[in-house]
């Protein structure tokens, strides 16, 4: 006989976790089923192991400059040192997050789910759940292109495995995970080369900080090949062989493809029940993240809206207060702040200078570089920009853009007064912190340029 429940979540990554543990302190009884690990994408393999990477990479820029500051310094690094502290923290890390679940009163499962109609869920145990709804937080996958050899690249999910640093890496890729990883594996002493069809990495962010971090790449000997992708892989001895779009070829100890991620629908059975799915497979969801059918919702990743840890949370919980605290809510995707923690780091919140101008007739644009403190000391020249943007009429705070030390903590307080509408007029009323880079934000002067009806021009 079938256990029967109020919710059955399908995934326990960050947005499942969240919705289940909310669900069952508001009286729901729910159960939750992982196929692998608890803790979804973000804690087993993806921002958390990427930030301890990220951390790892960025002491050779300190020890670059250490001298500077009176030290001497003779230090090595060991890859597989690294690789056992960051899987003992990711296993406290699971551990958390079940005894969480536990605690709540949820019913933890293990294994693959497929959902068998509109209440019921089969496990690959074979047991089956019934459920008054049903959950979808399956998150996504890395995607490979469909090429010959493709099996012989890894993704963000192996590179954490490596039981070797390799000497040399392609990465093809311009995105979040592309400028991440050959950040991560040039800090690490790894010949980097980036490979990327379009013309300019990290698409859709604002120009200034796609030219900083791409003059920075540079500085870090990160080769950047536009207009490139590959074509074809195969094995050439202990490495890879790629051949490239331009009938170019290269060898190198590993290849990884950073070329995005897809909505992890396969094989759930969404579609037999009558879910409705959009052409990139993503579950298509109201606002509230109801699905096509009335019983089924869907929350992160999966549902294609904001592939962000902090945005699949925030999403489980607003489907527990609409659905089980009586209390309807939405999520802001309208302002969503956000970090890349590449080297230099970006912080941004808002509107890009291009999508501002494109949408009020007027913006000034408040724009700062200088090299950080912690490198004036040194011959170091890599300068962090700050940038603010606002419209002119009313001074309201459109967008705030940063690259350097620290961007992705700062941005995370700019995002609390740009909630609020915040105006120039508001930051330039806080007091600056001295010395401090943060407090370029709140000292600009008068404006670096604006821009008018597309136009640059004289403020």
């Amino acid at each position: 006989m079938s256990e029967k429940f109020d919710l059955v979540v399908i995934g326990g990554g960050s947005g499942g976790v969240r919705a289940a543990r909310m669900s069952a302190q508001y009286g729901a009884k729910v159960a939750i089923v992982e196929e692998y690990r608890y803790g979804g994408t973000c804690v087993i393999r993806g921002c958390v192991p990427k930030k301890l990477f990220v951390y790892a990479s960025r002491f050779g820029d300190t020890f670059d400059v250490a001298p500077s500051f009176g030290w001497t310094v003779d230090a090595s690094f060991d890859w597989p040192t690294l690789l056992a502290n960051k899987d003992r923290e990711i296993g406290r890390l699971e551990n958390i997050y079940e005894t969480l679940l536990d605690g709540a009163g949820v019913t933890l499962f293990r294994g693959r789910a497929t959902v068998t109609g509109p209440n019921t869920v089969k496990l690959s145990s074979g047991e089956e759940l019934q459920a008054e709804r049903i959950l979808i937080a399956t998150g996504g996958v890395p995607f490979k292109p469909d090429i010959e050899g493709a099996d012989l690249g890894i993704t963000s999910n192996e590179a954490f495995h490596l039981e070797t640093l390799p000497k040399t890496i392609l990465i093809e890729g311009g995105g979040y995970i592309a400028v991440e990883f050959a950040t991560i594996f040039a800090g690490l002493g790894v010949d980097t080369t980036l490979v990327y069809r379009r013309d300019k990495i990290l698409r859709g962010f604002d120009h200034d900080l796609r030219d900083g971090l791409e003059d920075a790449l540079h500085e870090r000997g990160v080769r950047l090949r536009y207009g490139y992708h590959i074509s074809r892989l195969d094995k050439d001895g202990e490495g890879v062989r790629v051949s490239f779009s331009h009938d170019e070829q290269a060898t190198f100890d590993a290849v990884m493809f950073a070329t995005g991620r897809h909505p992890y629908t396969k094989g759930l059975g969404l579609e037999a029940v009558g879910v409705q799915l959009n052409q990139a497979g993503a579950i298509v969801v109201d606002d509230y993240s109801q699905s096509s059918v009335p019983s089924i919702y869907a929350v992160g990743d999966v549902t294609g809206r904001a592939a962000l840890t902090p945005v699949a949370i925030r999403e489980g919980a607003a489907f527990a207060q609409t659905v089980y605290n009586n209390t309807p809510t939405t999520v802001p995707y309208h302002l969503i702040p956000t970090a890349v923690f590449s080297e230099p780091e970006i912080g941004t919140v808002g509107l890009s200078e291009e999508d501002a101008a494109a949408r009020y007739r007027s913006i000034d644009v408040y724009v700062t570089r200088f090299r950080p403190m912690m490198n004036t000391l040194s011959d170091r020249q890599e300068k962090m920009m700050l940038k603010l943007i606002t419209e002119t009429d009313t001074g309201r705070a459109l967008g705030v853009h940063i690259l350097g030390p620290g961007a992705g903590e700062m941005i995370q307080l700019v995002a609390i007064p740009m909630g609020m509408n915040g105006t120039k007029a508001d930051f330039d009323h806080a007091i600056a912190v001295h010395p401090t880079a943060a407090e370029e934000l709140v000292t600009f002067k008068s404006p670096s340029y604006r821009v008018v009806d597309g136009e640059k021009c004289n403020p």
